[in-house]
């Protein structure tokens, strides 16, 4: 094998001079906070530093910033994973590390990696709490709230859902406002928005493009619908 020697001295010098095993993506405090969806865990864990770019257990590249990079598409993989096996999407939940992962490739420093790997953290477990919410306990409404957050472009009318959970339209719309707070409409509203903000936040899509990936007719009624929930306007909240 033409990597023989090389991985010998490796695990000779891990063995000498001592190798931590545990598990380096990320903290157990910190993955239990991500898979339940429990955003006021998280924060504190942040602010305290538990929530950092594991790259010195392994190195991948002897520049910093790469080795840096290739660790944290590495923990953007473990997160989409964990993001999956909590029942988000999988094209969501792939495109959010997608998206972060293109903004690492651009980072100039270590602590920008750092921050993007904090707000990936919290952008995933908000995600999660949507679909674990512990006020939504039933599994009509869990179907509908995981099948909005799979295809956003997708017909998501109260007539669409209703076929989906073969539920009147009427109880459905019901059912839903009393479980989550919200009704169909509104809640669909705001998955598309906090959506369009990360890709308008950490992608190079097109206002148009976003439009479309969002199921919007056009971009004149993205825009509109961005600036009456957000107060400003998609090219403005890109800056």
């Amino acid at each position: 094998m033409k990597i023989r020697r090389e991985l010998n001295r490796q695990l000779y010098q891990q063995k000498a001079y001592g190798y931590d095993k545990r598990p380096y993506y990320f903290d157990k405090a910190v993955l239990d906070a991500i898979r339940n969806g429990d955003v006021e865990k998280l924060k504190p864990l942040i602010a305290s530093g538990s929530v950092k770019l594991s790259s010195g257990m392994r190195t991948l590249s002897k520049n910093q910033i790469k080795n840096g990079k290739y660790h944290f598409m590495i923990m953007a993989t473990f997160l989409a994973e964990s993001g999956l096996a909590c029942g988000l999407g999988h094209d969501e939940t792939y495109m959010i590390a997608d998206i972060y992962c293109r903004k690492a490739d651009r980072a100039a420093s270590y602590d920008n990696l750092q921050n993007l790997l904090e707000d990936m953290c919290l952008d995933y477990t908000k995600r999660i709490r949507e679909i674990k919410k512990d006020n939504v306990i039933s599994i009509h409404i869990r179907k509908c709230i995981e099948h909005i957050y799979e295809d956003l472009s997708a017909d998501l009318s109260t007539k669409k859902l209703a076929e989906l959970t073969k539920l009147n339209a009427s109880y459905l719309s019901k059912l839903f406002k009393q479980e989550t707070g919200k009704t169909i409409k509104a809640y669909v509203t705001a998955a598309k928005m906090d959506t369009a903000q990360n890709l308008l936040k950490y992608s190079d899509l097109s206002c148009s493009e976003i439009a479309t990936s969002l199921g919007y007719c056009s971009q004149s009624a993205f825009t509109y619908a961005f600036r009456q929930f957000t107060g400003v306007t998609p090219k403005k909240f890109r800056g």
